[in-house]
């Protein structure tokens, strides 16, 4: 194994936490097998670089090209490609978030590279990597291996925590010019939509769902409150989602979003294993249900047998008194 490579996703003048996580997952690899590791971000600013130092990365590609200003993933796929050939990198490393699912599956058939993606777990055996992820709708893990030269790799969200280093890091920022024609964006960004300032659950610590229970759209702010106080993300149901209540966004489940927060609140939401599928890996799980007989109690940490809108109310103002928000 030659070069571990992270693929970095800026957020402002920062950059995402699934990217922070994943340069500490790099780094954990990195301090196991003895080779070095290095980030990779397209048309990155000063200050998204500069953040790598705090998690221990010491060396950046930043592949500029005015074709991406506005994103395309194909696109992507090709300078990634190109970045991991000119860097002779075999171990890449992305998030399992929308764009990360979207980009590694593409590297890794221009690689020709085995990919196993949503991991919850790496570690090193014998000089492999071993990879945990979750199978049969989250009810069991496997262990798997990549025979490839390459090896593609994306992670669960919220699984692997970030964490800082002690002291500076000197960062050298190698700038990438990669070869692209208009003809490499079969599909790209013509306009962002603003999510006025909502969290995504996907990045969230803390998450709040609503099922069937909540009757209603009307009824939502319950669990808007409830997730404001927590500091947190607004989630949903399928069913909610399918009723029009909530957009897609936020759904949780095998069809929507998986997460792992953590803590997760279900409240009036009865445990279906769709559902399940996108959030049993959470740390913390917290059920409101008036159906004691609810599958969600099967699988929570902590449950509370009432009619969520006698509870959620007095939940959220026992939150606001601890959180002061």
């Amino acid at each position: 194994m030659n070069k571990i490579l992270v693929f970095l996703e800026g957020q402002g003048t920062t950059l995402k936490r699934t990217s922070l996580e994943a340069i500490s997952a790099a780094r954990t690899l990195a301090s196991a097998t003895g080779i070095p590791y290095a980030g990779m971000i397209i048309n990155g600013t000063k200050e998204q670089v500069k953040a790598v130092g705090d998690y221990g990365m010491a060396d950046v590609i930043n592949a500029k090209h005015e074709l991406m200003e506005t994103y395309s993933s194909t696109a992507a796929a090709k300078i990634l490609h190109q970045v991991i050939q000119s860097e002779n990198a075999d171990i890449i490393l992305f998030s399992a978030n929308a764009k990360g699912l979207e980009l590694a599956p593409r590297v890794a058939a221009k690689l020709e590279a085995g990919y196993i993606g949503d991991c919850v777990a790496l570690e090193v055996k014998d000089g492999n990597i071993i990879a945990n992820k979750p199978v049969y709708a989250g009810k069991s893990q496997i262990t798997a291996m990549v025979n490839s030269e390459k090896k593609v790799f994306s992670l669960r969200p919220n699984v692997f925590t970030a964490t800082k280093v002690e002291g500076s890091i000197t960062i050298t920022t190698k700038d990438y010019a990669p070869s692209l024609s208009e003809d490499d964006r079969k599909a790209f960004v013509t306009a962002m939509m603003k999510n006025e300032g909502k969290m995504d659950v996907l990045e969230a610590d803390t998450i709040v769902s609503g099922g069937r229970g909540i009757k209603g759209t009307e009824n939502y702010n319950l669990i808007e409150n409830l997730a404001s106080a927590f500091g947190g993300a607004v989630g949903a149901s399928r069913a909610v989602v399918d009723a029009g209540w909530r957009p897609h966004s936020e759904q949780v489940g095998q069809t929507g979003k998986t997460v792992s927060p953590t803590l997760y609140v279900a409240c009036g939401i009865s445990g279906a294993v769709q559902h399940l599928a996108g959030m049993s890996t959470s740390k913390v799980i917290v059920a409101i249900n008036k159906d004691k007989d609810a599958p969600i109690f099967k699988v929570c940490d902590y449950g509370i047998v009432g009619d969520l809108f006698n509870v959620v109310p007095k939940l959220t103002e026992k939150v606001k008194a601890l959180t002061g928000k």
